[in-house]
């Protein structure tokens, strides 16, 4: 295969020799450069004087001494225009953020216009009335005028009257806008790119000292397709005045086809144009080489990548020009790809990473909205600083790290004052400066950026991609400071931070590699006049290539027709021209696709492949790559207890240096192996800051506040009279009990949420309930409240006697009528009710009641410890105490008195059997049966659930 570049440059030695260096050579875009030069070097082997090199952009655009406008200064100038005209109309301005939408459509539409050389007041004439139409527009075809009353029709009639009015007041603007626009970007001394192609295509170019500095040799363009009319008459006139050459890349298949879609711009340029290819006859290897066609259908959009290894051939990376090429027709599947093309590939990648990807935009969206937040509260929220505490650029220590992590989950603080974080100096100080002025906005983040990259350098703890991106995440705010500083002083604070947002979206650093040598990973427009022998393209379906989309605009497609503004038609006809020349000298193609039907996919492969098959000599192969999902069969995960670093921790049990608490061991009842997991193997669900009121929170607030309620009543005679004076201040001890819960600290000065007002509410009414009940149950004597039980259960192992320690915190123990309560306060689901008390402890049964077995094992060492008999337990369930009952009962049976004396030794006896299951190491840590036994465990991944 010869490359079309090649033979471009062979043509062009043999033309001009060393004249070479007079001629301007001029691309669609940057990449064929480094090729040509390449092969003119090859072809010449001596030094020379290379000749200019540009892209079309870039050649035009040295025609014209203003300067090119980017487009934030188009937008502000577009904006303040019509605001302008806005304010002639006696209409109120419109606001940046409400504007900007608006503007990128208007500005793609005032472009296409110029590049088309269209008359701008014709198009956005009033076209209410058909008749002013026929009259303005006599002199159009039929064809044209139908166009333009068909598209009326639809306008003047139907629902959306106001809004087509509103849209034609709009429209009836737009001749003023797109001439005062362009005026007021000439007398700052800006154009816009298609203003000079527009001034161009009007201008007699041969006068123009920059075209006049290569009547030496010639301006050369190569590999061009579709042309603006601009463009063309550019092309037209150099010609006629013999300053032009022309290297089209042709082959008969598609050209001398009229009915082949991909030659429809050439066949344009050639015979309605005139233009002349250098290439006098067109090529002919599409139907007379061999091509062999790969088709792979595979399912899932990231899964087109996994295939990449299977086609690439390594031994082909050692030419000299690389002679495959991987052509991402979906430019979404980048990552996918680098992920999946193995280290020993030598690869080089054009399309560059997006900074959009990158932690270094990570950090400066932070930034942007850390200012957000500040802006409007005047503090940062916890997920906004553990956000920028952990984030990988910040270069802060992990001892300074873990130091902020733990106090912010020791306060439980929601948001954090600025002044805290600024007391922190170094780069807190920095990243924490608020910024007042939108206008000061991108200064600040510069300085930011330049902070930080300055601090990761000093470190040596940067890598070169993150290096390179902070230089031009810093190139681009750089430019846009300069850009915006002179509009933004009185925007929208959140306006300015989305424009900031935007313009480093859209940059890009290119990745390592060599341009010429290994596989080539490229997007479909930068293949342009490139050719490999080998071609895989990826993400090749119908809807990608060709687009279905032209992209927004205000100029309806009825109207564009009339006009000859680019349609869909031609997305068709230029993807198919891409397509086709590069695989008219490629020898192996390849074509990968996703067979995968969902809401953003058809499954379905390109039209341009269907038109291959059904027409071409190509030999096609056909593969499907199927991802098999297979489930693997449940396993029942089983912990042995012979494991000497679980003998370890259960003998620490036995030794009394660990203690089980009531939870403990009702977890382990419940569940045996979540007891492993948490008590033996230690792994805790990790603590975070939250401003959401979990459930147990809310059984803590309640806790503290009845603990508050009755501290000062401790071995004192509580009376009904005493509750009610004592009532009047619950609603102070709930926000204490909230605050101590959520900050601990009971002044803390939080300001509720509504949300947190609601948890307070709830708090407020369940302290009401146990009250109501208090007061019919007073007089009674409060004993102890959180009181402290440390006691010994004695069980038997394997025919020896072993103990081991209980440690826990009894809500409240007090005295009525001469018997001793057990009172736990409960606000979840819990029942009263039970089966038999040897059920309870059965672990594959469904009959465990855990706050049954907690509440007795605090009566068993209570009672131990205080030396008191007859002890009972109470469960004061706030959601169902209404109606009374806080006894336990089974089988009409009310756990008091002689029952519960009776029950007493029978619980004692199953607990005792069950701590010694718990110690016998025979006896593995497994699951429960009954899946509503752990329906609530964090670990239930864990153990295969």
């Amino acid at each position: 295969m010869t490359p079309f570049l090649k033979e471009v440059a062979q043509d062009l030695v043999a033309k001009f020799g060393d004249d070479l260096q007079y001629c301007a050579i001029v691309f669609n875009n940057n990449r064929p450069a480094t090729y040509l030069r390449k092969y003119l070097a090859d072809i010449i082997q001596k030094p020379f004087f290379s000749p200019s090199i540009y892209t079309i952009q870039e050649f035009f655009a040295g025609s014209v001494k203003e300067k090119a406008a980017d487009f934030y200064l188009q937008f502000f100038t577009l904006l303040k225009v019509y605001n302008q005209l806005l304010a002639e109309e006696g209409l109120q301005p419109m606001k940046s953020s409400q504007f900007f939408p608006l503007a990128k459509i208007m500005l793609s539409d005032f472009a296409q216009i110029d590049n088309d050389l269209v008359d701008a007041d014709k198009l956005y004439q009033e076209m209410e009335d058909i008749a002013e139409i026929n009259l303005e527009f006599d002199y159009l075809s039929k064809e044209q005028y139908e166009f333009l009353a068909q598209f009326w029709q639809s306008y003047s009639e139907g629902k959306h009257k106001k809004q087509q009015e509103l849209f034609i007041k709009m429209w009836r603007r737009m001749p003023k806008l797109y001439h005062r626009f362009h005026a007021e970007l000439k007398a700052q001394n800006y154009i816009t790119n298609g203003q000079v192609y527009r001034h161009l295509a009007n201008t007699d170019l041969a006068s123009l000292d920059f075209i006049k500095s290569f009547d030496k040799g010639k301006i050369i363009f190569v590999g061009f397709n579709a042309l603006t009319r601009a463009e063309a008459k550019v092309f037209t006139h150099l010609q006629e005045e013999g300053k032009a050459l022309f290297y089209f890349d042709t082959d008969a298949y598609y050209v001398e086809d009229e009915l082949q879609e991909a030659g429809l711009f050439l066949r344009k340029n050639l015979n309605q144009l005139g233009l002349k290819n250098v290439f006098e006859s067109h090529g002919s290897s599409f139907s007379s080489e061999k091509h062999e066609v790969n088709v792979y259908k595979v399912q899932g959009q990231s899964a087109q990548a996994k295939i990449l290894n299977q086609i690439i051939d390594v031994k082909d990376d050692a030419e000299e020009v690389g002679t495959t090429a991987v052509i991402l027709a979906d430019e979404s599947l980048l990552m996918p790809a680098l992920q999946t093309i193995d280290d020993n590939v030598d690869l080089n990648v054009t399309m560059g990473f997006a900074l959009a990807s990158s932690t270094v935009f990570g950090l400066a969206d932070l930034w942007l909205s850390t200012q957000l937040e500040l802006r409007e509260t005047g503090k940062v929220a916890y997920q906004t600083l553990e956000a920028f505490v952990t984030h990988p650029l910040t270069g802060l220590s992990r001892k300074l790290k873990d130091n902020v992590q733990e106090a912010l989950l020791k306060d439980n603080v929601v948001s954090i004052d600025l002044a805290r974080l600024q007391k922190q100096g170094g780069i807190f100080e920095k990243f924490y400066h608020k910024v007042d002025e939108p206008a000061a906005l991108v200064s600040e983040l510069l300085g930011v950026m330049r902070f930080l990259l300055t601090r990761l350098s000093g470190q040596k703890s940067l890598k070169k991609i993150d290096a390179d991106l902070f230089v031009k995440t810093i190139e681009e705010l750089t430019r846009l400071n300069d850009t915006l500083k002179g509009f933004v002083a009185g925007e929208e604070y959140h306006f300015v931070g989305q424009l900031i947002q935007k313009s480093l979206k859209c940059v890009s650093v290119p990745l390592s590699g060599d341009p010429l040598k290994g596989v080539q990973l490229m997007g479909l427009l930068e293949s342009r006049n490139l050719n490999f022998d080998k071609v895989i393209f990826l993400g090749f379906n119908e809807g990608i290539i060709p687009k279905t989309s032209l992209g927004n605009s205000f100029i309806p497609d009825n109207i564009r027709r009339a006009y000859g503004l680019p349609v869909l038609e031609n997305l068709d006809a230029i993807s198919s021209y891409m397509v086709y020349r590069l695989l008219q000298r490629s020898k192996n193609i390849n074509f990968v696709y996703n067979g995968l039907t969902d809401e953003n996919n058809s499954g379905e492969v390109s039209r341009i492949l269907r038109q291959l098959e059904y027409e071409s000599a190509f030999d096609f192969n056909y593969a499907s790559l199927n991802l098999n999902v297979t489930t693997e069969v449940k396993k029942e995960l089983v912990i042995d207890k012979n494991h000497p670093k679980i003998i370890h921790v259960l003998q620490k049990y036995l030794k009394g240096d660990k203690v089980l608490s009531p939870s403990a061991l009702t977890m382990y009842i419940s569940n045996p192996i979540d007891f492993f997991f948490r008590y033996i193997a230690e792994i805790k669900e990790p603590e975070e800051v939250t401003a959401v009121i979990e459930a147990n929170q809310i059984g803590s607030i309640l806790h503290k506040v009845m603990e508050y309620f009755y501290e000062d009543e401790i071995n004192k005679e509580v009376t009904p009279e005493i509750i009610k004076l004592k009532r009047k201040n619950v609603k102070n001890l709930v926000s204490k009990a909230f605050n101590f819960v959520m900050t601990n600290n009971e002044e803390s000065t939080l300001e509720y949420t509504g949300m947190q007002k609601v948890i307070l509410a709830i708090a407020e009414a369940y302290a009401a309930i146990i009250l109501n009940r208090d007061e019919a149950d007073a007089p009674f004597t409060i004993l102890s409240l959180e009181e402290k039980i440390s006691t010994e259960l004695e069980f038997e192992l394997n025919g020896k006697k072993e103990q081991v320690k209980l440690f826990g915190f009894i809500d409240r123990v007090d005295e009525r009528n001469g018997v001793v309560r057990i009172v736990d306060y409960k606000t979840g689901s819990d029942k009263l009710t039970f089966a038999d008390i040897e059920k309870l402890f059965d672990t594959d049964g469904k009959s465990i009641n855990k706050a049954l077995i907690q509440t007795l094992i605090y009566t068993y060492a209570y009672e131990r410890q205080s030396g008191r008999t007859g002890v009972e337990p109470n469960l004061f369930v706030v959601k169902t105490m209404a109606d009374g009952k806080v006894h336990f009962n089974s089988r009409k049976l009310v756990l008091s008195d002689t029952y519960l004396e009776e029950v007493k030794p029978i619980f004692l006896a199953g607990l005792q059997a069950k701590v010694a299951e718990l110690f016998d190491v025979g006896v593995p840590f497994r699951a429960s049966e009954v899946p509503d036994n752990y329906s609530y465990s964090i670990y239930k991944t864990l153990f295969g659930v």
